[in-house]
């Protein structure tokens, strides 16, 4: 059985950690003729009531929001460009909400064959205090994923 992806979603913060998945991406998305790759990003919602003690209006917290989504646009184009660049045919797309749940259920409607994410590749108490969207998401969706290790990574438990 021969296969083949049609889409693949990728997962981009923003970080440089993210971005050592694009090689990756790249390869896969020429070798195996991918007819759509999509660079996703997740704003969780800024709620903020009090910052510095002084009180927040809604009309501020709303400005912050529609700002983190425009510089998520901003940040995704820029990337979007260099793949595009290479011949790879690329969408973006800005979600928001709480990062984890709202990417595994995007992608569980996305009709993805393929999600490629970076990970830290953390174990132990590192892992869980600071958590892992990519192991969530390996949870969490029967998509396939492909998950890259950071650059540097030290191997052990």
């Amino acid at each position: 059985m021969a296969i083949s992806y049609q889409k693949i979603i990728v997962p981009m913060d923003g970080s440089q950690l993210a971005e050592c998945v694009l090689p990756h991406v790249e390869a896969i998305a020429l070798a195996c003729q991918v007819g759509a790759v999509e660079l996703v990003r997740v704003v969780p919602l800024v709620e903020l009531h009090i910052k510095g003690g002084m009180p927040v209006s809604d009309s501020q917290e709303k400005e912050l929001n529609e700002e983190a989504v425009e510089e998520a646009k901003t940040y995704l184009n820029k990337v979007k460009k260099i793949l595009a660049k290479k011949g790879i045919p690329v969408t973006t797309k800005v979600l928001t909400g709480p990062t984890a749940k709202v990417l595994a259920d995007y992608i569980d409607k996305s009709g993805a064959d393929l999600v490629i994410i970076s990970t830290h590749g953390r174990s132990g108490p590192s892992r869980w205090v600071w958590g892992s969207i990519a192991d969530r998401l390996l949870h969490s969706t029967c998509t396939p994923i492909l998950m890259i290790r950071a650059p540097g990574c030290i191997p052990g438990l």
